[in-house]
């Protein structure tokens, strides 16, 4: 059982930026494939980005080039620096880990509101 907590999120102006934290406790978190996932109100969730235990990251088209995910396996922990934010990224973040179908866990979210 892996257990994710996020951090980092709150209220930044259009054009700002935020870096989100989620620490792994529990389980191998060298195996696993790290990711953020967002939610905004009355949407589904979507992939943000995600980074494999290799390094090997993947992000939606519509963060590229302003959102950066990355890792370190010593202080398990995967982080999304977010810059030129806009209202449209505003969502709840959750950071997922996976390896597997059955091995697949969620944080519980952080607010991200991008707004003036």
């Amino acid at each position: 059982q892996v257990q994710l907590v996020e951090s980092g999120g709150g209220l930044v102006q259009p054009g700002g930026s935020l870096r989100l934290s989620c620490v792994a406790s529990g389980g191998i978190f060298n195996i696993y494939t790290m990711g953020w996932y967002r939610q905004a109100p009355g949407k589904q969730r979507e992939l943000v980005t995600t980074i494999s235990s290799g390094g090997v990251t993947n992000c939606a088209d519509s963060v590229k080039g302003r959102f950066t995910i990355s890792r370190d396996n010593t202080k398990k922990t995967v982080y999304l620096q977010m810059n030129s934010l806009q209202p449209e990224d505003t969502a709840v973040y959750y950071c997922n880990a996976f390896y597997g179908s059955v091995r697949n866990y969620w944080g519980q979210g952080t607010q991200v509101t991008v707004s003036s």
